[in-house]
This record gives structure tokens, C-alpha cells and sequence, in this order.
């Protein structure tokens, strides 16, 4: 069975453009990674979870953030890893400046017997549609693809 993870998107509509907002993996293995590293507020379904609820808590856990307003689902998309994401998508805006991460810990630097804790994402930003393409991993561009889609 593939693994499930679930997440949601926020576009807001300026007279310019259409944003969507993107947040970044923290942790020292994407420090330095920009393009095709940004993603969706996401995560792991747990077990008895519906993929609705997981979305909505990942995205607090990794923003801290609640959403507002009518979630309108993207469907999902197969990662090259074989996992499967939900994703599904709300008109809100936010001030990324205010995002607050969970964190997890691991050994770093490698085999140096020390723990340290990194935030899950380290910050968020808002993007015009091209732009995101050019952040966005690459197996989850098709999401960007289908809000264009509906929102147009």
C-alpha cells in the first residue's frame, strides 16, 4: 500500500494575478535548495485519519495557521517516491512573516551523536502562478495546474 499524505493550498486573487502560497522545508538537507524544493502545507495520513482531517491538521502543524472558508478538493497525484497526495485548496490570505512551525529532531551533523531540532518548514511565501512552478517540487506541479483550472 502507497503512502498517503494530504495537504492544502491558499491562492489569493490580486488585481495582478493569481498567488498561491508555498512554504519551504526546514532541516539542513534543503538549506540550500530553492527551485523544485518549495511545497504544499502537507503530510502523513495516521492511521484512522481521513485524508480531509490530516490535510487540515498538517497545514496547522506546519503553519500554524487555520483555514476559513469552503475547501474545494484537487484530487491527488502520485509522487515519483509512490506515495499519494490529497490536496485540496482555499481562497485566504495570510501573512507568511507569522508562519510557526512544528519541528522534528535528528542527528546533526551526521554521526556525531548530537540531536538537534529543525522547524518542518521554515517559511512560507506567495507566489504568482509562474513563479510556483519554478518552486514547487516538481510531482506536485499538477496541483497549480488544476487551480488554474478552476479558479482560472
Amino acid at each position: 500500500m502507497s503512502l498517503c499524505s494530504a495537504g492544502i493550498l491558499l491562492y489569493r486573487c490580486t488585481a495582478e494575478r493569481l498567488d498561491v502560497m508555498l512554504v519551504h522545508p526546514g532541516g539542513p538537507y534543503w538549506a540550500h535548495r530553492d527551485d523544485g524544493a518549495w511545497t504544499i502545507p502537507k503530510g502523513l495520513c495516521e492511521a484512522g485519519e481521513t485524508p480531509l482531517d490530516a490535510a487540515r491538521r498538517e497545514f496547522r502543524e506546519e503553519t500554524g495557521f487555520t483555514t476559513h472558508g469552503r475547501l474545494i478538493g484537487l484530487g491527488e497525484l502520485r509522487q515519483p517516491s509512490g506515495k499519494i497526495i490529497h490536496a485540496w485548496v482555499v481562497e485566504q490570505d495570510v501573512d507568511p512573516s507569522r508562519l510557526v512551525s512544528n519541528t522534528f529532531s535528528m542527528e546533526w551533523p551526521p554521526k556525531s551523536g548530537m540531536t538537534r531540532h529543525f522547524p518542518e518548514v521554515d517559511k512560507g511565501q506567495w507566489f504568482g502562478i509562474e513563479a510556483a512552478h519554478r518552486k514547487i517540487l516538481p510531482g506536485q506541479a499538477g496541483f497549480l495546474d488544476r487551480l488554474v483550472g478552476r479558479v482560472g
